[in-house]
């Protein structure tokens, strides 16, 4: 449930949860949550967000595999056209998406508009200036996208973030060496997340603090976090959900086409990135490019440094859908949608349900 764990049965009717009895009988029973939503995915089990249609289809069944049974499929900086075309592609592709698979909500876009101070592992040759950039050109990206990354300080980034805000779609901020006082005027011209918490923005330091800073304090925006233990110290993870309101934590995979796939080099962005020991880094460098985990080994290692299960499943579920405004799924309530995971005492996936129908074995 929303903050506890309680003994029961749920009963699903149409697609949707239409009564949950509680009985202490079922003590031993597997633990059911909500189905898994991942909003920062760029690929999975070898298949690629910004590929072909097959590519969507493999990687919604792959993630479905992990409990993830909605999802946001996640394109990288680069050139407007070629985003236009990822955006037709994935428009195009979904209403005839998976049933086995994980359910796509749109898409999501980590650049161009970002800070090359703070690129990361995104290709510079394909950052661009907001002011540059006529809004007429950007018009045909809008149906379907619902969340975008931007850099506040970088020029006409305010106005960009007011821009998406006014059309629906949640601004992230992230890439960004902005300021404490640049990055609240992101939130405040219309920010509504953050990407990747620490990784790749100005951070905590005492005499200048960045985004960081103002995403931590600030209760009524959201950060996303990536669990790998590659990101984000462990050590950290608790301090983040005792600073955050419960429902803005967010929990994203950042997952790479190679995730899930051993060990390796994959391109990304016409970036070359080797996979190695759990890390997956560019070529010939120390710079995280990515994770190879999906979610329910993000809610496993967050239970593990002692946050409670109802909490952690909520950064993979409620919270998330609940930045993209949707409030019809997420939970275990009656009139909820029936997207499920069932896990077991080691909280690995045992079964995923996609609306009520059950979709196992998971092979």
């Amino acid at each position: 449930m929303d903050d506890s764990i309680v003994a029961g049965r749920l009963h699903v009717e149409h697609g949707r949860i239409a009564a949950i009895e509680p009985d202490d009988a079922e003590q031993d029973g597997p633990f059911v949550a909500p189905g898994f939503v991942d909003l920062h995915v760029h690929g999975w089990g070898g298949y690629d967000a910004m590929g072909s249609r097959t590519d969507l289809d493999g990687m919604a069944r792959a993630l479905l595999r992990h409990g993830v049974t909605s999802f946001l499929p996640t394109a990288v900086t680069a050139e407007l056209g070629v985003l236009t075309a990822f955006a037709d592609r994935v428009r195009e592709w979904m209403p005839g998406a998976p049933a086995d698979g994980a359910a796509p909500l749109g898409f999501n876009l980590e650049g161009p508009f970002i800070s090359a101070h703070r690129k990361g592992a995104q290709n510079p040759a394909f950052i661009a200036v907001p002011a540059m950039v006529p809004r007429e050109a950007l018009r045909p990206l809008l149906p379907g996208l619902r969340v975008m990354t931007v850099a506040p300080e970088v020029e006409g980034g305010l106005d960009l973030i007011r821009w998406l805000s006014a059309n629906g779609i949640a601004p992230s901020l992230g890439h960004t060496a902005a300021t404490l006082d640049e990055a609240r005027a992101g939130y405040a011209a219309g920010a509504r997340t953050t990407t990747h918490l620490f990784n790749a923005m100005s951070g905590i330091d005492h005499h200048a603090p960045g985004l960081a800073v103002a995403a931590l304090v600030d209760d009524a925006v959201y950060v996303e976090l990536i669990a790998d233990g590659q990101h984000v110290h462990p050590s950290l993870w608790p301090i983040i959900a005792r600073t955050k309101p419960a429902g803005r934590l967010v929990l994203v995979s950042d997952a790479l086409p190679l995730a899930g796939m051993g060990e390796g080099r994959t391109a990304i962005g016409g970036l070359e990135v080797d996979v190695l020991g759990g890390r997956a880094t560019l070529a010939g460098s120390d710079t995280l490019a990515g994770s190879v985990i999906a979610l329910d080994s993000a809610v496993r290692n967050l239970v593990g440094v002692g946050l409670l299960l109802p909490a952690a499943v909520a950064a993979a579920s409620r919270n998330p859908l609940a930045l993209l405004g949707v409030t019809d799924g997420g939970r275990i309530a009656v009139g909820q949608l029936a997207d499920l995971v069932e896990l077991d005492d080691e909280l690995d996936v045992v079964r995923v349900a996609r609306a009520g129908a059950w979709i196992s074995p998971l092979s």
